[in-house]
């Protein structure tokens, strides 16, 4: 388990890395530009995760869980169940602190949408195809909804905030891989489970952001008018 809980830091820093540089403080509202490379670490993390299922990978892995575990880390609490959502409020809340976002509020709040529909909805079918048991012996564990709510939310707050804001995609991945640690440490979840989880939720926002027609204020402008409300202005 502790072994998991740094492949998993290490993997939040590898995530991290690919912090935009910063830009002048501007609204795009234009397509997210779709790259090959921009599916490399989702798929690389679905991967493992699908490396790390097999039979005696998670032999290891059923021998390093239980509640010991939790016991020693601190963990065997329902804090996961409500910090999953906070990268997804802080996509607005950043905002309401004055920090300028990458689209405004309409299209960003129907890209969240999309993007949540279709990583809770693959979470979904893959649970109920699959029917894989939890650590602790209840339904179902593969893939790791609460780690990719948490991933999906944290890659929409990197690509809202993360060119102007350097340090965002670090904070947000950092938080994100903490849900991932928190569901095996109360043994929720395998790490295969939280692995692809995490690749899940970062392709699914990806998708939203990728497929997004932008329909509304289309025009590239300076400044969202939202966050102008909050902006202190000094006289």
């Amino acid at each position: 388990m502790i072994k998991n809980c740094f492949f998993l830091c290490f993997l939040c820093s590898f995530l991290s890395g690919f912090a935009q540089k910063s830009d002048s403080l501007r609204l795009y509202n234009q397509p997210f530009g779709f790259k090959t490379q921009k599916i490399y670490i989702p798929a690389v993390l679905m991967t493992a995760g699908i490396l790390f299922d097999y039979d005696r990978v998670q032999a290891i892995d059923i021998e390093n869980s239980g509640s010991e575990t939790s016991d020693i880390l601190g963990f065997g609490n329902h804090l996961d169940d409500y910090a999953q959502f906070a990268p997804v409020a802080a996509v607005y809340g950043f905002e309401w602190a004055g920090m300028q976002p990458r689209t405004d509020w309409q299209n960003r709040t129907a890209i969240l949408i999309k993007g949540q529909v279709l990583n809770l909805g693959l979470v979904y079918a893959l649970k109920k195809t699959l029917k894989k048991p939890r650590p602790d012996g209840t339904a179902f564990s593969f893939p790791s909804g609460h780690t990719a709510n948490a991933f999906a939310g944290a890659t929409m707050l990197s690509i809202e905030y993360g060119e102007n804001h350097r340090w965002v995609p670090y904070v947000s991945y950092g938080f994100a891989t903490g849900i991932g640690i928190m569901r095996m440490a109360n043994d929720k979840h395998y790490i295969s489970d939280v692995l692809f989880g995490a690749g899940l939720g970062i392709i699914s926002m990806k998708i939203a952001y990728w497929t997004h027609q932008y329909r509304w204020n289309q025009t590239k402008s300076t400044v969202d008018p939202f966050v102008s409300i909050y902006r202190f202005h000094p006289n």
